[in-house]
């Protein structure tokens, strides 16, 4: 288990709870079963404390945490005969963007989201979930399909940001995001976007730009990540947990904003204590959302999405 900054006395409690336990293991004679669920119970009192009322920079350090569940790893829960697909077909494929075409609750789907990786080598390989131009490319390919046939588009968000390196630059980011948020908006088939970490910036607004946006209940969604906000306004980026609470960017106060949709609750503690429910969360919300445009016309749809961000903006957060 990694344990985040603000977890640190509930790691002690937990630490000694199994040292306890590993000590029995070697020696049988022993008896610590009583003190190792005394203190499995302190344990629980305190991770309800810690989680009753997250501050929004907290809930970034949250969305964050490395355990959490990854898009593949919804991918591969939910959805059934995944064939991925690779490319742009103009410069390269990005492994940072995975997408393809499956069947979920055994309906034909296009998914398509963000990839962070699990360890060193795999975060190196998806770039840490930071697409380049060729990534937001084979996304808009991958929705110009999915229009075609007629499928569905579920898409996962989990990224800081769009890559900001040179050789992103030069082949066109921001004219690639532009491109696939203006797709989102044009597809005349349902588009649901569930934010299950970061949702940062234009890298996320890209695949967001969703007939229904849902949120973890931990997740994120911002212009600018707090640091970068800190780093421009104040000139310190040691300011990040102002800049949290002056953007605005927990799915509480985006729900009140009526830019998310839905709020999935997630287990005590975070996504990353329990993956299976929190993955059966999503699964569910992601039934429920489509069930909700079951029957609309696509013309229905580009007319009812394009209102929505339209709108956007309107309500604030004393209503």
């Amino acid at each position: 288990m990694n344990y985040l900054d603000f977890e640190k006395p509930l790691a002690e409690i937990e630490g000694k709870a199994e040292e306890l336990r590993a000590m029995a293991r070697k020696n049988e004679e022993m008896n610590v079963e009583d003190e190792a669920k005394a203190l499995d119970k302190k344990a629980a009192e305190m991770l309800v404390d810690l989680y009753k009322d997250l501050t929004p920079w907290r809930k970034c350090q949250v969305a964050r945490h490395p355990d959490r569940p990854h898009c593949k790893d919804y991918i591969e829960a939910l959805f059934t005969e995944y064939t991925p697909l690779a490319g742009d077909r103009n410069f390269a494929d990005d492994h940072a963007v995975m997408g393809g075409l499956a069947r979920f609750n055994d309906t034909p789907v296009m998914v398509i989201g963000h990839e962070k990786g699990h360890d060193t080598k795999t975060r190196i390989e998806r770039n840490f979930g930071m697409a380049r131009p060729e990534g937001y490319r084979k996304a808009v390919r991958l929705m110009d399909l999915a229009d075609r046939f007629g499928l569905p588009v579920i898409t996962l968000v989990d990224t800081t940001g769009a890559y900001p390196g040179k050789g992103a630059e030069e082949r066109g980011q921001s004219e690639a995001i532009a491109r696939s948020t203006e797709k989102c908006l044009q597809i005349r088939v349902p588009l649901i976007s569930i934010i299950i970490g970061e949702g940062g910036s234009g890298g996320a607004v890209a695949f967001a730009t969703a007939d229904k946006l849902a949120m973890l209940e931990h997740a994120t969604y911002s212009v600018i990540s707090p640091e970068g906000c800190a780093s421009i306004l104040w000139k310190d980026a040691g300011k990040m947990r102002e800049a949290a609470e002056a953007l605005r960017l927990t799915a509480q106060d985006l729900s009140r904003l009526g830019v998310a949709d839905h709020i999935i609750k997630e287990p005590m503690g975070g996504a990353q204590r329990d993956p299976e429910a929190t993955i059966a969360a999503v699964g569910k919300a992601i039934t429920a959302l489509l069930a909700d445009m079951d029957g609309q016309t696509g013309k229905a749809l580009v007319k009812a999405r394009r209102k929505k961000y339209l709108d956007m903006g309107s309500k604030g957060l004393a209503a």
